[in-house]
């Protein structure tokens, strides 16, 4: 059987698509994944067939011409009070659009029986639709996925007529939010490279360490994540690691108990570390919950304010505007026992899910 795999061209959005991805190849089916650029390097990093099937797109251009279109929405998306998908299915119609004949063109020659996709990523809906072939979704986010599709598909305006997906797979534990439809599926982290950890990051060191995250995706605003942290840093007892610090950061004396990287392998440092801070994205949130590390998260754009409110929820980590974040809010995140005793509910929770080698055999039989 062939599954084509369609994925926005961003980095969080391809890789929770790769595990699914990599199960049916080992169950001996062919697999092809398309995405635009930005996401085509983090494809190849699961070892899968890629294919840009939209040339020159880039995200941020494209957010921003939906943005000036809808300035109101835009600026109640920008700080994560717009809780709707109205918006958000406007912003990934735009891509999408971009992408609907090169997903087109693709199925024309390759001929899928299955399309996955994020939910997202409706050019392959459309394309589904048209073929009449079936559509699995694969949710990242903590929102109801079926909403999300139907929002972009919306937004779109296709002429097609395109039918609810035939599957939802949720990768979120229900002790984070119990999903409106569709059936669990345990989340895989992916490292999104090649690159390994350095050594010492992989085990405990003597003092408590938290590793800070940024957003892959690009904004033209000053991101102040990394600055206040190295700031509240300073009065901490604890070991902070920034991965990936923005260029104010980078070129400045740090503490000596602040340490910048480069790119770091999550699925490999997050385990040794006491605790996570970062922009709120759901890959992130998900992949330190399978860690079973309690996070701090800064509510911010999109999804990110209700990822936070969740995670508070769930009393497996902390939700502190990037402007409030202290020293005592960095030793709480390293050292409380009832945040690290709610990570590891949720992490055992995860590890219940059904693997993804266990679905394959359901999805197949969508397609009979």
């Amino acid at each position: 059987m062939r599954v084509l795999f369609v994925a926005s061209p961003m980095v969080g959005h391809v890789l929770p698509l790769l595990p699914l991805a990599r199960a049916f190849c080992a169950a001996g089916h062919e697999v092809l994944l398309g995405t635009g650029p930005e996401g085509m390097s983090a494809a190849r990093s699961g070892g899968l067939e890629v294919r840009d099937v939209a040339p020159g797109l880039t995200v941020g251009p494209s957010f921003g011409k939906v943005a000036l279109r809808h300035p109101v929405l835009a600026v109640r998306g920008a700080d994560g009070r717009d809780r709707g998908t109205r918006f958000v299915g406007m912003l990934f119609a735009g891509l999408a659009a971009r992408m609907v004949d090169g997903v087109g063109a693709l199925a024309e020659e390759w001929a899928p029986d299955l399309v996955v996709q994020e939910p997202f990523a409706v050019a392959g809906g459309v394309v589904a639709a048209f073929r009449r072939v079936p559509v699995a979704l694969v949710n990242m986010t903590l929102f109801d996925a079926e909403e999300l599709f139907a929002s972009t598909v919306s937004a779109l305006g296709s002429a097609t007529r395109v039918p609810p997906p035939a599957e939802v797979l949720n990768l979120a534990p229900a002790g984070l939010v119990e999903p409106a439809s569709g059936r669990p599926l345990r989340f895989v982290p992916e490292a999104g490279g090649n690159t390994p950890a350095p050594p010492d990051l992989t085990r405990p060191g003597e003092r408590p360490r938290i590793v800070v995250s940024r957003s892959t995706v690009a904004d033209p605003r000053p991101d102040r994540l990394m600055s206040n942290v190295v700031a509240a840093a300073a009065d901490a007892d604890v070991d902070v690691v920034l991965a990936r610090p923005d260029k104010r950061v980078a070129g400045r004396p740090l503490p000596a108990n602040v340490r910048a990287t480069d790119w770091l392998p999550f699925p490999a440092v997050f385990p040794a570390a006491a605790g996570a801070v970062h922009h709120g994205g759901a890959g992130t949130l998900l992949t330190a919950l399978t860690a079973g590390i309690p996070q701090l998260l800064v509510p911010g754009a999109g999804d990110r304010r209700v990822n936070g409110e969740l995670l508070a929820r769930s009393g497996a980590g902390l939700a502190v505007p990037v402007d409030r974040i202290t020293a005592r809010d960095l030793e709480r995140l390293a050292t409380d026992d009832a945040l690290a005793a709610a990570a590891r509910v949720l992490a055992a929770q995860i590890a219940a899910m059904p693997d993804p080698a266990e679905v394959i055999d359901d999805l197949v039989a969508l397609t009979r």
